[in-house]
């Protein structure tokens, strides 16, 4: 079922992301084009209080052109452990700090055209702190029960995959379900 790539084209190379024209063959000898953004990758993190509040932020994303509810996220450095990126913006975004760390998971997120893979944290023992956010964030961080943040993915009030999946795998582990610990 493998693809054979024949060629490679970069149309454009950024600070976060690259888009190249593969020319492949297919497993029967056709040949078609696959358009690929490539993503260093990312975290995610869903950090919850001893009151099983979970940590969420408030952004606007020019992307959808929104503002978005969001868990707490970033983009993989070079060569960076997705753990040390996790405490790193959970710290930069929020100002917390958590004492106890478990990957949920990791995921593609869109496969079909990128090869972003998004690894998942669970963060506890939480202490608040001061943000450090970049010179073009703009972030609100809010806290808010587990229960409403899962009804606001019904409503259609978070509507971020990571975020539900995270929410969604969290809500999880918090009864009795997939958690690793």
């Amino acid at each position: 079922m493998r693809e054979k790539t024949l060629t490679r084209e970069y149309l454009f190379r950024g600070r976060i992301i690259n888009l190249r024209i593969d020319r492949v063959e297919l497993p029967d000898g056709r040949e078609a084009s696959r358009e690929v953004v490539e993503h260093p990758g990312a975290v995610g993190i869903v950090a919850l209080t001893a009151k099983g509040e979970v940590v969420l932020i408030k952004q606007y994303r020019q992307a959808t052109g929104e503002e978005m509810w969001e868990i707490p996220a970033g983009k993989l450095e070079a060569r960076e452990d997705p753990r040390e990126c996790a405490v790193r913006e959970l710290a930069e975004e929020t100002g917390y700090t958590a004492n106890h760390w478990e990957k949920m998971t990791s995921f593609y997120t869109s496969p079909g055209f990128a090869n972003e893979i998004l690894h998942l944290y669970l963060a506890r023992g939480l202490e608040a702190g001061e943000q450090s956010l970049d010179p073009d964030e703009a972030i609100c961080t809010y806290l808010l029960p587990l229960p409403r943040a899962l009804e606001m993915i019904k409503r259609g009030e978070i509507r971020d995959a990571k975020t539900i999946v995270g929410l969604l795998l969290a809500a999880r582990s918090e009864d009795g379900g997939m958690g690793e610990g």
